[in-house]
């Protein structure tokens, strides 16, 4: 396994990072303590999970995730050898009033200090452990052009302010409830106030990571923010690498596989519109052509890029798991790599 430096900490995380988010909803917990056993196995030492998971969000499922790891933490002893990262939910994807049964007081979630405070604690609680390594914002408090949103929303309401987002974030590092922060589905303009507040104002933590998609269907992140990764140290956490399992071609051709997500959910179009599909036809056509797993070579792909600092993956299975943790030692050929920059012209960011 490879590590690397979590912004610019001591802090080294294994390059594959074990994904959470089907635990509870297409995992049991039995499978969730297998996989993380399977994982630090085999060299990972960083876990990531948010308040919300699992996914698709309900408030009948909400927080089994963190649960399930949580009872899984409880029996071991090498709690300072594991990097637990986790999310608090601040306003949902859409108008305001999401998700309003995370909180007590039965209000929309934001990201000021009074519902991170009460966020964390939950967190803490089920993961059954005294701190958090990396707590991340799970998205902007503010509307952005995210989750498959293509415009703008220029008329969206005033939100949380980023400083007193952080300032709360300071009182839980200095807590010890914490040890570093980072966001998730950020835009450049959001990260470079973040960096810019701990720059004018000591006290406030600095980002160390940013938890966004990248995958060969939607490698936005290289034209908005991949200049952040170099000039600040704040890499990136890459999730969907697979872009939820198309990447592997298994659905190509309009197929069903039982039990898979797209199977079972069908609210992440982003990645099965025309578009995406015909270059994921190409993507599996090119890893079949050099004796490649198409999901194989889609995860290495994404463990070469220098702005990452960890690939998130996600597994239903054992197998899958496996596959996908062996993908550190698969080192793409030049001719593959031009091979996918070429698809890459030809189908830019179909699921961004």
């Amino acid at each position: 396994m490879e590590f690397r430096h979590l912004g610019r900490t001591d802090i080294k995380v294994s390059l594959i990072c074990l994904g959470t988010m089907t635990w509870g909803e297409q995992n049991t917990e039995a499978e969730a303590h297998a996989q993380l056993d399977y994982a630090l196995d085999h060299g990972i030492n960083f876990i990531d999970a948010a308040e919300m998971y699992p996914v698709p969000p309900r408030a009948e499922t909400q927080g089994r995730t963190e649960t399930y790891i949580g009872t899984w933490l409880k029996n071991r002893k090498d709690r300072d050898k594991i990097i637990l990262a986790t999310k608090v939910a601040g306003r949902g994807g859409g108008p305001r009033g999401d998700f309003a049964w995370l909180r007590n007081d039965g209000q929309p979630p934001n990201l000021s200090r009074k519902q991170i405070f009460e966020a964390v604690d939950k967190s803490l609680k089920r993961l059954q452990t005294d701190y958090i390594d990396l707590y991340q914002t799970h998205w902007p408090d503010r509307l952005t052009v995210n989750f498959g949103r293509a415009e703008y929303p220029w008329n969206d309401e005033v939100a949380i302010p980023i400083a007193e987002t952080l300032e709360a974030m300071a009182e839980l590092v200095k807590a010890g409830k914490i040890r570093t922060v980072g966001v998730s589905n950020e835009t450049a303009w959001g990260a470079t106030r973040h960096i810019t507040a701990a720059e004018t104002n000591a006290a406030l933590p600095r980002i160390v990571s940013i938890q966004n998609p990248y995958s060969l269907l939607n490698r936005w992140y290289e034209a908005s923010l991949s200049e952040v990764t170099k000039q600040e140290a704040v890499g990136l956490l890459a999730y969907s690498p697979l872009a939820m399992g198309v990447l592997s071609g298994k659905y190509l051709g309009g197929a069903k596989p039982a039990g898979a997500r797209m199977t079972l959910f069908t609210r992440f179009t982003r990645y099965s519109n025309p578009q995406a599909e015909r270059a994921t036809e190409r993507y599996v056509a090119l890893a079949q052509q050099h004796g490649l797993d198409p999901s194989q070579m889609a995860l290495a792909y994404v463990n070469s890029r220098p702005f990452v600092t960890s690939n998130i993956i996600g597994a239903t299975s054992l197998a899958q798991l496996k596959a996908d943790i062996d993908s550190i030692s698969v080192k793409l050929s030049q001719e593959v790599i031009d091979g996918i920059e070429a698809i890459h012209r030809e189908h830019p960011n179909p699921s961004a």
